[in-house]
């Protein structure tokens, strides 16, 4: 335990900030969650979610895996999904991203890096489809941050077409999905303007009916 010292030694300054600051902030936070917000990120060490939006815990729900993916396979992600939306009724879902994804990098290579590759195959599949309009950007950093722009648009439609967001949108639930992206090198956190509202947005081909219509 000793090599986890430092470690307790944090929590416990951070735990003592807070009380200073509200002393009743953990009795309250301890009573409820109630996050408006649900982020779905990467799980890059560099991108911590509460801080780069500066909420404090408790404000946001987070789910985080290897390049931010959502896969209709997974039920890990849409566990938080369907809890967020059902459940806590989160009013927005924010599918965010980062430029130099070690995840998306590897997915544009020929390399092998074991189990993760199957993880990564559906951003795999992304590159190659749009592999002429990657080709256009002069370096290989800008043809990965462009891809980390094209995987986060790519996530929000596949959030947008779970039954989970549609059938809150036919409840008449207010929810939005945003596609956002953050720069490492400049803490800046980008809206990529591509935020699905309603199922007007979707394409008629991923459109569901409600439950019981035939």
């Amino acid at each position: 335990m000793k090599d986890l010292e430092h470690l307790f030694e944090n929590n416990e300054r951070w735990a003592e900030a807070i009380k200073e600051e509200d002393p009743a902030f953990f009795e309250k936070l301890a009573q409820q969650q109630t996050p408006e917000y649900l982020w779905i990120g990467c799980s890059d060490a560099r991108v911590p979610a509460n801080e780069i939006v500066g909420l404090l815990p408790g404000e946001l729900f987070v789910h985080r895996n290897v390049a931010n993916v959502v896969l209709h396979t997974d039920l890990n992600c849409l566990s938080v999904i369907q809890y967020a939306v059902d459940v806590l009724k989160v009013k927005h879902i924010l599918v965010t991203g980062h430029y130099g994804c070690g995840g998306v990098r590897a997915a544009m290579q020929d390399t092998q890096f074991g189990l993760i590759d199957g993880w990564l195959r559906t951003i795999r599949d992304l590159y190659y489809e749009q592999r002429e309009h990657i080709a256009q950007f002069a370096t290989e950093e800008e043809r990965v941050d462009r891809l980390c722009e094209l995987n986060v648009i790519h996530q929000v439609a596949n959030v947008s077409h779970t039954t989970i967001v549609q059938n809150a949108w036919h409840r008449g639930q207010s929810l939005s999905v945003h596609g956002c992206i953050y720069g490492i090198k400049d803490g800046r956190w980008k809206n990529l303007n591509v935020t699905v509202s309603g199922l007007e947005q979707l394409p008629a081909h991923y459109r569901l009916r409600p439950l019981g219509l035939s």
